[in-house]
């Protein structure tokens, strides 16, 4: 199956495992599977490291791409088909622009969606598969 990892679960499977929950790590950790990481939680992490709502230790926001491919997580860009789809999410719930763009991006490629964002489950009847 397909995953597309949330901007907090990349991170977290990048170093902080304890934050995932055990379904989470088997499903990122199994090779049945394939994971995926956007280019829109790259922008989010950068974003959020420059105006310091986001500290990565001793890491620069670029160290995290190699780091993704040697995790063998597949990078995946926003095509412009999904941005200009992107108003097609009918939900307002989530106010998050980059959460709903993985949202959105996850619906559109038919893949589950890993998260721990409880507002992400207002999504399901859209067609998200959430794993948490």
């Amino acid at each position: 199956m397909k995953y597309l990892l949330d901007t907090h679960s990349f991170l977290w499977a990048l170093s902080e495992t304890k934050n995932l929950s055990k379904k989470a790590r088997e499903t990122i950790k199994s090779p049945a599977n394939d994971i995926y990481v956007s280019a829109v939680s790259f922008w989010e992490i950068s974003i959020k490291t420059r105006i310091k709502k986001l500290d990565l230790d001793s890491l620069k926001p670029e160290e995290l791409i190699p780091l993704a491919e040697k995790m063998k997580f597949e990078l995946i860009s926003l095509t412009p088909e999904e941005a200009i789809t992107y108003h097609n999410l009918a939900n307002q719930a989530h106010k998050d622009p980059f959460d709903r763009m993985l949202i959105w991006q996850s619906i559109s490629r038919n893949m589950g969606l890993i998260s721990k964002d409880r507002e992400f489950r207002k999504f399901t009847q859209f067609g998200l598969k959430l794993l948490w």
